[in-house]
């Protein structure tokens, strides 16, 4: 017997809920605006390969922010568990398509090129995983997350040589965040953990925006 939708998800108090929304509206607005105003600043500048691979990290921006929303504001039933799945294989998306811009443009080949199939094929093993294996082989989830987030370090010192210096600062900062929130999100006994690690999931996006905003326009 299949165990009841609400023993499926966790359970929030309504102050926590929320917060919740706030987190998760503010993040919609920021990657429905930003991405939108950052793109067209991209596509000012006139280059198609830049403008294409911003293209391709707002895509995953908005889907991950805006997937996010959906699940987590969404009540308990089979549309909330098909959101869990579709929510934590997006994240992959958003993780390859935040490296997408710099290592199509910005690292010297071949460094760039390995990079960016190195993070496209780790994420795509990812939404795998996550889509047809729900609630499966989690721990497995948790490393793929974090290789693919972590995936300059073997190339940081052809990222390094390619990138302005506050920009990959801005991505290692953004990387700090997002791992420093994956131990909130397991701090489940944390009061207000939900929102907070969404907070930081936020913070660490915005850091990436504006690496990207920095590097390409």
């Amino acid at each position: 017997m299949a165990p009841p939708d609400h023993a499926l998800f966790p359970v929030y108090s309504r102050a926590e809920r929320r917060a919740d929304a706030v987190v998760h509206g503010l993040g919609v607005a920021f990657a429905l605006f930003g991405g939108g105003a950052l793109l067209a600043a991209v596509w000012a500048v006139g280059d198609a390969r830049a403008t294409a691979s911003v293209f391709v990290y707002c895509l995953g921006l908005a889907a991950m922010l805006g997937v996010s929303a959906g699940y987590n504001l969404a009540p308990p039933g089979p549309a909330k568990e098909m959101l869990r799945r579709v929510d934590h294989a997006v994240i992959f998306v958003m993780i390859a398509g935040s490296y997408t811009p710099f290592a199509v443009n910005l690292v010297a080949p071949p460094w760039g090129f390995v990079l960016c199939a190195a993070v496209w094929t780790t994420a795509l093993a990812g939404v795998v995983l996550k889509l047809a294996r729900p609630r499966r082989f989690e721990r497995l989830g948790l490393v793929l997350y974090l290789a693919a987030g972590w995936m300059l370090l073997p190339a940081i010192g052809p990222m390094a040589a390619g990138l302005p210096s506050r920009v990959l600062w801005l991505l290692v900062a953004g990387g700090v965040v997002y791992s420093l929130g994956t131990a909130v999100h397991l701090a489940r006994r944390l009061p207000f953990h939900n929102a907070v690690w969404h907070a930081m999931v936020l913070a660490a996006a915005a850091l990436h925006f504006a690496a990207v905003a920095v590097a390409f326009t």
